[in-house]
């Protein structure tokens, strides 16, 4: 049960929604296992592979899904599979000391800053788990308002804009995120393939 996919120009980048529910992103294709969502593709996102062919996005949107899937690393490969080399994978969710996150009984998995390390093979602690190849751009973590507004969220972000401040992340997802808790987790990652 499938919409008509919209079609995008030779200029501008294709792009897909995942799990686009009621507010697809402007100008992509939204994917959804919803019928009643804003979906062009209706399709279980439990179930792989998804109805794309190999390399056919410049970027995949993905906002509030990926923490609902029954399988994390299948539904990375399969973004992964579906982007093209160089191409961007944008996710959305909400950080694992949410206290928002058991509100949602659908909810399955939880993230926290260096959840997706295992896709990176100089920083994996797991380089058995997969093949798959994912280069960091940007991860930025909200915290609650309280903590945001005394500038504990700008000091936890520090490394977005100088690499040597790593450690204030660590700092806080190590001791401080039980009791400072944070919202929201925004990972932006390239595609990395082997050259063919």
């Amino acid at each position: 049960m499938t919409a008509s996919v919209p079609q995008t120009s030779a200029t501008s980048p294709k792009i897909l929604d995942v799990g686009c529910g009621q507010n697809k992103y402007p100008g992509a294709i939204g994917i959804d296992s919803n019928p009643r969502a804003n979906a062009d593709v209706i399709h279980d996102l439990g179930v792989l592979p998804y109805p794309f062919a190999d390399n056919e996005f410049d970027e995949i949107i993905c906002r509030h899904v990926i923490e609902h899937v029954p399988d994390v690393m299948s539904f990375v490969s399969e973004l992964h599979r579906i982007t093209k080399p160089g191409g961007r994978i944008k996710l959305v969710t909400p950080h694992c000391t949410n206290p928002d996150w058991a509100t949602d009984p659908t909810h399955r998995n939880h993230f926290n800053s260096y959840s997706f390390t295992c896709f990176m093979p100089d920083r994996t602690p797991f380089p058995f788990y997969t093949t798959v190849e994912l280069r960091p751009i940007s991860t930025y973590v909200s915290l609650a308002n309280l903590w945001r507004a005394v500038g504990l969220e700008w000091v936890t972000n520090l490394d977005q804009h100088a690499a040597p401040f790593r450690f204030t992340r660590k700092f806080w997802e190590f001791y401080l995120s039980a009791i400072c808790r944070g919202k929201e987790l925004r990972f932006e990652f390239e595609v990395v393939k082997p050259a063919e």
